[in-house]
């Protein structure tokens, strides 16, 4: 029923959620991001300390709770693509290993460059 996010698409390509779960972590491990949850917090202790209503701890907790959640869900999403991207490297490497290994060096060599993707650094 579920699938690896990194093989819900054939063609290769990523889909909506995939490329903004993949900016959602770029931007949560920014000190952009750091100093903005310092704030959040800092805004929490102030409205403790000012003695402010109940209804407005609770809207700001709820609101850090929402966030929290939402930033799990995208982190872990772009945590399984990055698992499955190091299987497939593994998976490549252990191939083409075994392909020298018996002598005859083909496709898993090709295969091995493809998914380090070696001519894309160079």
């Amino acid at each position: 029923m579920f699938q690896h996010p990194a093989r819900r698409r054939e063609d290769g390509r990523r889909g909506r959620f995939e490329e903004f779960a993949e900016l959602a972590s770029n931007f949560t491990s920014s000190p952009v991001f750091a100093v903005l949850c310092l704030l959040v917090v800092a805004l929490f202790v102030a409205v403790n300390v000012a003695g402010l209503s109940e209804e407005w701890k609770l809207v700001l907790g709820n609101a850090m709770s929402a966030v929290t959640l939402l930033v799990l869900a995208m982190l872990k999403n772009s945590e399984r693509r990055a698992e499955h991207a190091i299987q497939r490297k593994l998976d490549a490497i252990a191939r083409a290993l075994l392909e020298q290994q018996e002598g005859n060096p083909g496709q898993a060599v090709e295969d091995l460059k493809t998914a380090i993707g070696i001519e894309e650094r160079l």
